[in-house]
């Protein structure tokens, strides 16, 4: 019997210095992380921040610098039909209405608001509404993108 627990008890010590081996492996490799990941957490969320703002940016000008569609011109055979339409249909074409064909064709001649108003015996409001929905009608922003693009549709001659 006395082999046997001299067996036992080997096993047993055995056992013991393994969980303590296994114990301090795990407190070094604990320390080691604080020491390393904890110490500098700085730099690693400094790291984190510069990747995000990296990404972001590289989105942002990629959507900056895309080219955007060009506005396509009218064919020989649609600029003849517009040629030959009159106002009136060119105006129920295209949902404007005489009025505001004709604040847009002034618009193309240069000719400010005021002068707008004087030439049509209308009021500097009442040209203003008309040119904001002559702007919504032809989707533009600017006096020379609504020309543009009137003249694109054939509107303007």
């Amino acid at each position: 019997m006395t082999t046997s627990r001299k067996s036992s008890g080997k096993w047993i010590t055995l056992l013991l210095y393994g969980a303590a081996l296994g114990l301090l492996l795990a407190a070094l490799q604990f320390f080691q992380y604080r020491l390393i990941v904890l110490k500098n957490a700085e730099q690693w969320y400094i790291g984190l921040i510069a990747l995000l703002f990296t990404a972001v940016g590289i989105w942002a000008g990629g959507k900056w610098t895309q080219k955007k569609e060009p506005i396509s011109l009218p064919t020989e055979s649609v600029v003849q039909e517009v040629l030959l339409l009159p106002p009136k249909q060119i105006a129920e074409k295209h949902n404007f209405t005489l009025r505001e064909l004709e604040v847009l064709e002034l618009i193309a001649q240069g000719l400010s608001n005021q002068e707008i108003a004087d030439q049509l015996f209308v009021s500097l409001n009442t040209v203003k509404t008309h040119t904001s929905k002559v702007f919504a009608k032809l989707d533009a922003q600017r006096r020379t993108q609504a020309i543009q693009k009137a003249k694109a549709l054939g509107l303007l001659s």
